[in-house]
């Protein structure tokens, strides 16, 4: 079998999408304009995505797309997108993001919707750099969809192979006949999850609820929340908010970590939909034991005579684990003051993720649930060889290739996570230092 890959045209094809930046480009550039900071920081990157991809795009007119192409341009775009994502920080020549590295790294952890930040001084930087930031988490947060609609449409095969890739699922090709429609009508559903956002937290700063939400603070949050990656343009994150922000913020982190394909369902009016998914149930379920839980230890270990506020303890309990387990990463608290237990549990929600087909990253719920029902299928065929018993997810048989690389992937990603513990034991960051883990 070959293994040869033509680069030209995998090449050629992120050339496409990398034109296409100097869009989200013009949001902090408006924004720059109009707050009277400079706009040399996102001029620059606009006309050199714009040119730049367009001659890449010119290496060849090939648009037959195979696998092994497919994965190099995913690979190659997600690089592209964080060095041009990198450029603003650079120019802007503020703070600890201004060094060349520094900026790559907050631009990659961005668009990758990691979270992780090298960022301090918040108030250094102007409102354009900081919408910046966040922008780049919306562009990640659901990238395939900033692929497909940039390239899908144009290649007369591999549109399917691109999208599974990404998503690494096969129903969301099947949605509707076409691959093009199917990403345009994911963007919808995103802006429309993201302008329903930004719509209810300005409402609560109008009537009162939360005086400090501006308009800005507003679609900033918007963009990190529906994307479940977490940046926040405050230092102090949704803990420099009020409750009600805290509350409104929770059902959007649940929904960016929900199956879009469900939530189109729900569009159309097929409520039954989030019934009849055992991965839903499931998810919702992991986020009601965490939070039944934690909450138990903080109330059982709290200091005798100390006054337990229960609203307080509900939401800001719910708040993380909500935000841990979708991968969004937000602190309504500072729970590192919390009790050990329930910084142990909190520690376990990191490897849960959300639902396949969304923005959440980590394992997920749809992974953890085939390896639970398969422990399962195997015990009972350990205790009676001769039972023939198929796992099953939402009335589908769960093939055993499928199955295999479920095993492979959740093991994968815990050697990885174990090795990248022992690597930064050896390195400031395992002692504390300048890039802190949680989000901001």
């Amino acid at each position: 079998m070959s293994l040869r890959v033509d680069w030209r045209v995998s090449v050629a094809l992120m050339g496409m999408v990398v034109k296409w930046l100097w869009v989200p480009l013009c949001l902090p550039l408006a924004l720059a304009l109009y707050d009277g900071t400079a706009v040399v920081p996102f001029a620059v990157p606009m006309v050199g995505a714009a040119v730049a991809g367009a001659g890449l795009e010119r290496l060849t007119g090939k648009r037959e797309l195979e696998v092994r192409e497919a994965f190099l341009m995913v690979a190659l775009t997600w690089l592209s997108v964080a060095v041009v994502g990198a450029v603003p920080f650079v120019l802007a020549g503020v703070g600890t993001i201004a060094e060349p590295v520094n900026a790559l790294f907050e631009s990659m952890s961005g668009v990758t919707t990691t979270g992780a930040t090298v960022l301090v001084d918040f108030d250094a930087h102007s409102r354009a750099v900081l919408l910046w930031r966040s922008t780049l988490q919306w562009l990640g947060g659901l990238g395939i969809l900033v692929l497909a609609t940039a390239v899908l449409s144009q290649l007369s095969v591999g549109g399917a192979q691109l999208m599974e890739t990404e998503t690494q699922t096969q129903d969301v090709t099947r949605l509707t006949p076409k691959i093009s429609e199917t990403a345009a009508l994911l963007w919808k559903l995103y802006i429309g999850l993201t302008a329903l956002q930004v719509g209810v937290l300005y409402a609560l700063h109008l009537v009162g609820f939360a005086p400090s939400m501006t308009a800005f603070d507003a679609v900033a949050h918007a963009f990190t929340t529906i994307s479940t990656s977490g940046f926040s343009p405050r230092g102090a994150s949704i803990a420099a908010f009020s409750p009600a922000v805290q509350w409104v913020i929770i059902p959007f982190m649940v929904t960016g970590a929900t199956s879009f394909i469900l939530l189109y369902a729900v569009t159309r009016g097929e409520f039954s939909r989030l019934r009849e998914s055992e991965e839903f149930r499931f998810y919702l379920g992991v986020l009601a034991l965490f939070t039944l839980a934690i909450a138990g230890i903080r109330v059982l270990n709290a200091p005798p005579g100390a006054e337990i506020g229960v609203e307080a303890t509900a939401r800001h309990t719910l708040f993380q684990v909500v935000s841990i387990v979708t991968t969004t990463g937000y602190a309504s608290t500072d729970f590192n003051l919390w009790t050990p237990g329930a910084k142990h549990l909190l520690f376990l929600c990191m490897f849960i993720g959300g639902m396949a087909g969304s923005t959440t990253c980590s394992i997920k719920a749809f992974r953890w649930l085939v390896v639970l029902k398969t422990f399962r299928r195997d015990l009972l065929v350990s205790a009676s060889p001769s039972v023939v018993k198929p796992v099953r997810l939402t009335g589908s048989v769960v093939d055993e290739d499928t199955i295999r690389d479920i095993y492979s992937y959740t093991l994968v990603g815990l050697v990885c996570f174990a090795a990248g513990r022992f690597s930064s034991s050896w390195t400031r960051l395992g002692r504390g230092s300048w890039c802190r883990s949680s989000r901001r």
